[in-house]
């Protein structure tokens, strides 16, 4: 692909994540206005809305596999590692808003999506095994507190290492062993 037909795919996917997050009817057209190319090339690439959907959450996801190899969850130390994870999904939460329950149901990426939970719920067992958090908590607790906890922090209205900091503290702090 050359290099400004992919400029123009992550405008068009980088914009339709945001205008979808802000109006779920946002047509292609005026996706692709704001993206600043003509509608004619986004309809070229995805034949229906579907189809362009499909690709953001692609996108998305890809974005948050990144997230999962740079932090590193099985080697690195586990505060360094929480927090190069945390750091980088609320990254991703900013740039890809979508509608999350919609990209869960996607057939083309739930597994993808099953590999990514298992990891970070590995990585929860790991804090847990290691004492970093407490083992008294019921199972799946951890991970459904920081998922919401990393979708309260994507919302903050401050930058990205200090909505980290303040989310890991909070997480440590909550579910976290106390001495």
């Amino acid at each position: 692909m050359r290099a400004d037909a992919a400029r123009n795919l992550e405008a068009v996917l980088k914009t339709g994540a945001l205008m979808l997050a802000r109006d779920p009817s946002a047509s292609i057209s005026a996706i692709a206005a704001e993206a600043g190319v003509d509608r004619r090339t986004v309809y070229r690439r995805f034949a229906s809305r579907e189809d362009l959907l499909a690709a953001i959450y692609d996108s998305r996801l890809t974005a948050v596999e990144k997230v999962v190899r740079t932090a590193r969850l099985t080697e690195t130390p586990v505060p360094v590692a929480l927090h190069r994870y945390v750091e980088g999904i609320i990254e991703v939460n900013r740039a890809w808003p979508v509608e999350l329950t919609r990209m869960r149901a996607e057939p083309s990426i739930q597994d993808r999506r099953n590999r990514l939970t298992a990891e970070v719920d590995t990585f929860l067992r790991r804090a847990t095994d290691e004492g970093f958090l407490r083992a008294d908590i019921p199972d799946g607790w951890a991970s459904r507190l920081l998922i919401q906890l990393l979708h309260l922090a994507s919302r903050e209205e401050m930058d990205t290492p200090r909505a980290a900091d303040l989310l890991v503290g909070t997480f440590l702090g909550g579910v976290g062993v106390h001495s």
